[in-house]
């Protein structure tokens, strides 16, 4: 989502300096590459570029495909094979091995719904999402692009009723399975690609505590794009002078928390005030909410001993409720220092939203990143 996020900055300074725009986009990735579908870039006419759709390796390269697309103004596939050992035929030296699949989509503002004001409320509404890109791999068909936004049960787009009626049905499935997609169209002769991409809401972390170690904390989430919130008893310490990058910082008593925020079934919560009381006070008012992650900073003792007095006050905490509890939080790395205990933190919830492991990737067997299935459909 950050990413998103400065691809809109950038668009919205290119608008005010009067420069044309296009969207490179990964709409899909056969093998092994360094990002995934869904990856973009802006490029603007005098050659900016904002985002990334490879390590480096393509960009050079992408950006002439953009201003071509620009100066044309017409929606652009192309296709880099890397599986041929001598990929300098493309100019650019990948290092990969597999076929990338990109899209540009040269940007016009006065159309009522263009790619990037799919973006613009995609980020607007904070909440899970589907985007659909259509594409056609016979370059002498059209590419009809990123064309469809489906949020909060309202679909945002300008495709026509055929083609909606066509997709509808896999974007719904998408949204409501939580997963992205490639799916194959047949409509009237035709043979169109779909990317159904399912865009999930931006975590949102309640961090609890305001020394200076979750400084770091806040700062290396914020570069994620996350939904932050920092809480604190102490209001000389809870200030928007020291936590700048949160969305939200909190002077309250453990009591008084939630009633101050807007949260879900995904606010992930942190603990790290150093104040046992008060770490114990506010697990007591989570663990009944069933809050999928509460990470709390410290020893094993100290959480063993939190459960043991939770438990004398007559709490009985349930399996899905311990299971929830995150202690000491972290992934092992070996942190001493605040950046390094960051680091860990974040490492640790990333794994746990994905659903891994923490796992050396070298010893991973499999795909490292899930890959979606590829179904057809005809109409």
């Amino acid at each position: 989502m950050k990413e998103i996020k400065n691809i809109l900055a950038a668009f919205q300074q290119a608008q005010a300096e009067g420069k044309r725009c296009a969207l490179a986009t990964v709409v899909h990735v056969e093998g092994s590459s360094y990002r995934r579908p869904g990856a973009r870039m802006l490029v603007t006419d005098d050659g900016q570029m904002t985002g990334a759709i490879s390590g480096g390796c393509l960009e050079g390269d992408a950006l002439q495909k953009a201003l071509y697309a620009i100066n044309q103004q017409q929606n652009k596939l192309v296709v880099y094979d890397t599986t041929d050992d001598d990929d300098l035929q493309f100019g650019v030296q990948l290092g990969c091995n597999g076929i990338v699949y990109i899209l540009f989509e040269p940007i016009d503002p006065s159309q009522a719904v263009h790619p990037l004001r799919l973006l613009e409320e995609l980020v607007a509404r904070r909440r899970d999402a589907v985007l659909a890109t259509l594409f056609a791999l016979d370059k002498k068909q059209e590419q009809p692009g990123t064309s469809l936004l489906f949020t909060d049960g309202i679909t945002h787009t300008a495709l026509p009723e055929a083609w909606l009626a066509l997709v509808t049905a896999d974007v719904q499935a998408s949204y409501d399975e939580k997963i992205s997609a490639f799916k194959e169209y047949r409509p009237g002769g035709q043979f169109i690609n779909g990317f159904i991409e399912f865009a999930p809401a931006p975590p949102s972390l309640v961090i609890a505590g305001a020394g200076n170690d979750v400084l770091p904390l806040v700062e290396m989430m914020s570069m994620l794009g996350w939904q932050i919130t920092v809480v604190d008893g102490r209001p000389q310490f809870a200030t928007a002078r020291r936590f700048g990058k949160a969305d939200k910082i909190l002077a309250a008593k453990p009591a008084q928390v939630l009633q101050q925020l807007t949260t879900n079934a995904q606010t992930l919560f942190v603990l790290m005030t150093h104040n046992y009381n008060y770490d114990l006070g506010l697990l007591r008012e989570l663990l009944p909410q069933g809050y999928p992650y509460i990470g709390i900073l410290g020893p094993r003792k100290k959480l063993d001993k939190m459960l043991g007095e939770l438990e004398r006050e007559g709490m009985r905490l349930t399996d899905g409720q311990l299971a929830s509890i995150h202690s000491p939080i972290g992934l092992d790395i070996g942190a001493e220092t605040a950046e390094e205990i960051a680091i860990s933190i974040v490492a640790e919830i990333r794994a746990f939203l994905s659903g891994r492991t923490g796992e050396h990737l070298k010893n991973i067997q499999q795909s490292i990143h899930d890959r979606p299935g590829l179904q057809t459909k005809h109409g």
